[in-house]
């Protein structure tokens, strides 16, 4: 059977658009990290968060909160709705327990990811190559009205861009759709370096502080009183909600469809900023490495992907050293970080050249962190 060529005249150029060719295809499209709330290395769900700047559950979020009321964070399991519909499995959800309905001129909350200035070099943002983003993300609040989001450029000059969406219907999953235009000025430049080059910010509390101005549509220097113009207060009742997820970040001037990453590259992009072990059992081990000298044991770790920076390192519950015969508990002494690994000398004695181990102390829940977030 004769099959008829595709000839260019059948292909028609109506039918072929940037938006169709560029992204929907296109891997790593996504800037934002855990923009789905799958993974939450820290825990699943923190109380009485009312103020500091600090990640609390999922990773690479995290909430700026000062004397907005007092707010139990969750990583929620998804079970309905249209957001669960659309795939998603997980939300980042803020819940009201103390109410603040007479905000303070400089009361805020908000959730917010900081992303590596060397990952955005191709928005060419700062050159009259600029490009326009999209952001898109599925958001469920119990307070209709308007919410903002808003940008924040940290490099060169602090420059900022916000644009405002609008909660339709109470306790109902709803996809927002936001554009962001391009940044021609020189200076919104991003540098091409492992510090914070741009931050996404949700925000659900804003005093006068913050909304006192004209609400930054278009980059421009920062004005704090430009920033979350419109913002409703979600901290004016204990019954209320606000919940996001699916949240994407891309080039362009349509959204795609939301990115979903496999499990392992998620949580590898997730660990370059901060990763925890765990024992993985009562006498879990940590690292190994052996005694040098009588009096000192010298151990080594290493990270399970390059970090951003070098790690600021911590423990929790109880780790135990051995070396040779000798057992002792193991405490951060005198610790070395970098991109890849980590070194710890702790004193102890021993047999030169004794190998030596770290590991959990009857401690099944003991804790080791690194930790380069921006």
């Amino acid at each position: 059977m004769a099959i008829d060529k595709v000839t260019t005249p059948a292909i028609a150029d109506a039918n072929i658009t940037t938006a169709k060719l560029a992204y929907d295809a296109a891997p790593f499209r996504n800037i934002i990290i855990n923009g789905d709330m799958s993974l939450a290395q820290r825990s699943t769900s923190v109380s009485s968060i009312s103020s500091g700047n600090t990640i609390h559950t999922c990773d690479r979020w995290k909430t700026y909160a000062s004397s907005a009321g007092t707010w139990t964070q969750t990583q929620e399991a998804l079970t309905s709705g249209d957001a669960y519909t659309n795939g998603f499995a997980t939300s980042l959800k803020l819940d009201c327990t103390t109410a603040n309905g007479s905000l303070s001129s400089g009361s805020y909350l908000s959730v917010a990811q900081s992303i590596e200035a060397q990952n955005l070099q191709y928005i060419k943002k700062g050159t009259s190559n600029a490009e326009q983003l999209t952001a898109s993300f599925w958001v469920k609040s119990t307070k209709t009205g308007t919410n903002i989001v808003q940008f924040v450029s940290l490099d060169d000059t602090v420059r900022i861009c916000a644009q405002s969406y609008t909660i339709s219907s109470s306790d109902t999953w709803e996809k927002k759709t936001i554009t962001i235009p391009a940044d021609t000025s020189s200076t919104g430049n991003i540098s091409n370096d492992n510090g914070e080059g741009l931050r996404m910010i949700f925000w659900v509390v804003a005093g006068t502080d913050y909304t006192s101005g004209t609400l930054a549509t278009t980059w421009a220097d920062t004005a704090n009183a430009n920033r979350a113009v419109g913002q409703v207060n979600n901290a004016d009742s204990t019954s209320n909600n606000f919940e996001i997820t699916g949240v994407q970040l891309e080039i362009g001037d349509a959204a795609s469809d939301f990115e979903f990453l496999p499990v392992d590259v998620n949580i590898n992009r997730c660990q370059r900023y901060f990763y925890k072990k765990v024992s993985i059992n009562a006498y879990g081990p940590l690292c190994q490495g052996m005694q040098i000298g009588g009096s000192d044991c010298m151990m080594q770790g290493y990270h399970p992907v390059k970090m951003r920076s070098s790690p600021s390192l911590s423990i929790s519950g109880t780790w135990a050293v051995e070396s040779g015969t000798t057992n002792a508990t193991f405490a951060l002494g005198t610790t070395r970080s970098n991109l890849f690994g980590w070194s710890n000398q702790q004193s102890i004695t021993a047999t030169d050249g004794s190998a030596a181990i770290i590991y959990g102390s009857n401690d099944a829940s003991a804790t080791f962190t690194a930790e380069a977030e921006l």
